[in-house]
């Protein structure tokens, strides 16, 4: 009888680690999901539909191909158990009969997702998900082995920053990504941690990139001179939109411009 216990507990065991592995495994089906649910605008149509959408209603709203049609139910499945997306049954009068269906509807993570959004994510997981991004996770085992500095280099062969730098859609992307990211914390910045700017007269942003978070507190505190400190090609043609906001070009390794205070946000 102990045996056969052990013999369950040991197969148990067995299926569990493999589980474990395929969980894990399998991960990338989860964001990749995600970013094929907004480069095909389902967040948007869904919330315009504005009841639950019905999967029929769903793929004729779709700009897809009417021979891929039936793969959309295992996206929206996806979606759903990964929390993004919600099923609520509705009722639709048929001809002959009542007929009940899933309707889909977002869920408050979800709403992050939608175009006019003011603290949407879009552009950042668009950006985290690009090819030219998630290429050096490939080459993570390689960097272990050379020289490199970071596996970014050992898989475009040059410095993230150099790349961006000679890329304008990269440089583009990425800026987007990291204002969009700021937005919502930058929010609560300067709501409710009004008290840590007192007594400051300067602040400068290093690796500000665009200005999203120093616009924001030069806004909400008119006689503070903030300053934006990042790459060249990264402030080129940029102006402040107040009075008390400017635009540095340069590295923060070299010389970083004197200031009351020095903020650092994500900076790697």
């Amino acid at each position: 009888m102990e045996k056969c216990s052990s013999d369950e507990q040991g197969k148990e065991l067995l299926l569990q680690s493999q589980a474990h592995i395929w969980n894990h495994l399998f991960n990338f089906i989860n964001s990749m999901s995600l970013k094929c649910a907004i480069e095909l605008d389902i967040p948007d149509i869904v919330n315009n539909h504005g009841r639950p959408m019905t999967l029929s209603e769903l793929v004729a709203a779709l700009p897809i191909n009417p021979s891929k049609s039936h793969c959309v139910y295992r996206l929206m499945r996806i979606l759903v158990h990964s929390g993004f997306f919600t099923k609520e049954k509705v009722s639709k009068n048929g001809e002959d009969e009542e007929e009940e269906q899933g309707g889909y509807l977002l869920t408050p993570p979800s709403r992050f997702l939608l175009k006019d959004e003011p603290f949407s994510v879009t552009p950042f997981l668009l950006a985290m998900l690009d090819p030219t991004l998630t290429k050096p996770w490939h080459f993570v085992s390689e960097w272990f082995k050379n020289h490199d500095p970071t596996p970014f280099d050992t898989a475009h062969g040059r410095p993230l920053w150099d790349y961006a730098g000679h890329e304008p859609r990269m440089n583009h992307f990425f800026n987007e990504a990291m204002a969009s990211d700021s937005r919502l914390v930058t929010s609560v910045l300067v709501k409710d941690c009004k008290a840590i700017f007192e007594g400051l007269n300067s602040l400068v942003d290093v690796g500000g990139g665009t200005g999203t978070v120093a616009k924001a507190i030069a806004e909400a505190f008119p006689n503070l001179e903030c300053t934006v400190l990042d790459l060249p090609h990264v402030v080129a043609d940029l102006q402040g939109s107040c009075k008390n906001l400017t635009y540095v070009g340069g590295d923060m390794f070299e010389a970083i411009p004197s200031a009351d205070a020095v903020l650092l946000k994500v900076i790697k």
